[in-house]
């Protein structure tokens, strides 16, 4: 009987794991096309939850954001509330009608994102600096258009499937 309770426990477990399919999105609008939407500048406002929900960090971004043909620049340009700056430039190709494939210089290997409706959803990994040691770490980064100014975006972090945090943003497009 213990084993089936481990067992039960063990597969309830790896279905809290599972996500939301991103088909569940087709059809809504405002549509998110990638190259509409990041093209200009945009503005951001975001914080770093850890895994008990308190809020540790807390950023403004400002990106420069531009298109040619199917690839796009992101220049990502971070103040922290600490008064430490970073700075990521994106590289984003559409490699399909509704797929994109992104590097930057701290993302391991390819960022994957799929685009349905108003969501897109991105997965990758980053190499993260804390005290002065890099973990690789998972992102599961949704976003979701509101409207044609304004796009929000959730990201779970995990390290070998443990939640380790969450990053929440606004984003705000200026008018051309």
């Amino acid at each position: 009987m213990r084993k089936l309770v481990l067992l039960l426990a063990g597969l309830m477990s790896l279905a809290g794991c599972s996500s939301v399919d991103i088909e569940k999105y087709r059809g809504t609008t405002p549509v998110l096309d990638l190259r509409d939407y990041f093209n200009g500048t945009i503005d951001a406002h975001g914080v770093f939850q850890d895994r008990s929900g308190e809020v540790v960090k807390r950023f403004q971004v400002v990106i420069e954001a531009n298109w040619e043909g199917d690839v796009g620049t992101l220049d990502e340009r971070f103040t922290y509330s600490d008064g430490s700056t970073q700075r990521r430039v994106w590289t984003i190709t559409r490699s399909g009608p509704e797929s994109y494939i992104g590097t930057a210089d701290d993302v391991v290997g390819q960022a994957h994102g799929e685009a349905r409706g108003n969501a897109l959803r991105w997965r990758y990994v980053m190499a993260l600096p804390v005290d002065g040691k890099v973990y690789n770490v998972d992102f599961d980064d949704w976003m979701f258009l509101m409207d044609d100014k304004v796009m929000l975006n959730r990201s779970a972090m995990s390290k070998w499937g443990v939640h380790l945090g969450e990053v929440t943003l606004s984003f705000y497009k200026r008018a051309p």
